[in-house]
């Protein structure tokens, strides 16, 4: 039989995200606490013929050769010589254009699968810088912890225990948010050098009260004004009285935080059900994804 390998690709949320200046060679750097979700894609690896390939099953995401899954898988080949073809299979849940990191999971994910199937041909090194080249924010999904504080381009990852599983409300307004215009409409300043990341202190954060007395995100208030639907979502959460309401990311997905899990999903609020948008009901991740393996 065909070795195969799948595993869940979680969505990130991001608990506080603070943009900084930006590099001579176009990246911002960032300052963000990603928090990963028991909610995301399911991704399928298949050693199997003599070509890299991609199915997908849900919305249409461009051309086979841009997908960041379809990427990763090139690039662990050529770097660790497999011989054979590799099948990657998607099944994707996660929105495109949402901040929720469903591109950079899924390539993380292959990552992931060809290291099982492939019994660990890479080093853990050799695998993050992989991870940096596809994307800043698939190292996070590699770096083993569900928590993590990152800086640089969100590649600096400092690993952190988790608490407590938190319920997670996930609201998608109809709107896809490209991460380009978002940056390009938050006009922060410039930093005209090729110096590394800054270093960053992340802040202490031991308990869901720490992490709500902290959280912010830099591309609120610039993302709602180019879509109003992010606005009218976050509004709309913030009326049920949920402790903690976030756009994730560069948007345009909005979350609700509800650690006690005492107040109830949003749908019982009226505006968002008169909206009929999108609402996931998730908790954090404690604990990342195992692999499922089938020969």
């Amino acid at each position: 039989m065909t070795p195969s390998a799948s595993i869940l690709a979680p969505a990130k949320i991001n608990l506080y995200l603070k943009v900084l200046g930006r590099r001579a060679g176009g990246f911002h750097d960032i300052e963000t606490l990603f928090q990963s979700v028991d909610w995301g894609d399911t991704v399928k690896v298949a050693l199997t013929g003599h070509a890299v390939t991609l199915s997908v099953s849900g919305p249409y995401l461009g051309p086979m050769t841009e997908n960041l899954a379809y990427r990763a898988a090139v690039m662990y080949r050529e770097a660790a010589g497999v011989q054979c073809g590799i099948h990657v299979s998607l099944l994707k849940r996660i929105p495109a254009g949402a901040g929720l990191g469903g591109g950079s999971s899924d390539a993380a994910a292959v990552l992931t699968l060809l290291q099982h199937l492939c019994s660990g041909a890479l080093s853990a090194s050799s695998l993050q810088l992989l991870a940096a080249e596809l994307g800043s924010d698939v190292p996070f999904f590699l770096c083993g912890s569900t928590l993590a504080a990152a800086s640089g381009r969100g590649e600096v990852l400092v690993p952190l225990d988790s608490f407590a599983a938190a319920r997670v409300y996930v609201v998608t307004p109809p709107v896809h948010v490209a991460t380009s215009a978002a940056y390009g409409a938050l006009a922060k300043g410039s930093i005209e050098s090729d110096a590394g990341p800054t270093s960053w202190t992340p802040p202490r954060v031991d308990h869901w009260a720490d992490v709500i007395a902290i959280a912010m995100n830099d591309f609120e208030a610039t993302v709602s004004a180019l879509h109003g639907e992010v606005g009218v979502a976050l509004h709309a959460l913030q009326a049920v009285g949920y402790p903690l309401v976030m756009l994730s990311g560069s948007g345009g997905a909005c979350f609700a935080l509800d650690p006690d899990d005492s107040i109830g999903p949003p749908s019982q609020s009226g505006r968002l059900s008169e909206l009929g948008w999108p609402i996931v009901t998730t908790r954090t991740l404690t604990i990342p994804p195992s692999v499922s393996i089938s020969c």
